[in-house]
């Protein structure tokens, strides 16, 4: 299939959604747009930071984030956690 023919196949698909799932829709492609620009953002401070010779540490581990932060210190964990929780949303689909 060829792009033009993906992009009409698209907007026939789009002519004949709700306006509920079309904003739907623009929100997902703004969450890809977002993710491409974050990603692109993300490769070029690795790449920099790499060049300098520090250690990139992602976040994605306890580990790399125990690396920068240190030992969790004090006694208020379960209230924060259950802060997390009553500040959260209901998830919406």
């Amino acid at each position: 299939m060829t792009t033009i023919e993906i992009r009409q196949n698209i907007h026939q698909k789009i002519d004949q959604l709700s306006l509920e799932q079309l904003a739907l829709m623009m929100e997902f492609l703004e969450f890809l747009q977002f993710k491409s620009t974050k990603s692109f953002t993300s490769d070029i401070l690795t790449t920099s930071l790499e060049q300098l010779g520090d250690p990139v540490l992602t976040g994605s581990t306890i580990a790399d984030l125990l690396q920068v932060a240190g030992a969790w210190k004090g006694d208020d964990f379960e209230d924060c956690l259950q802060s997390v929780y009553d500040a959260r949303l209901p998830a919406e689909f």
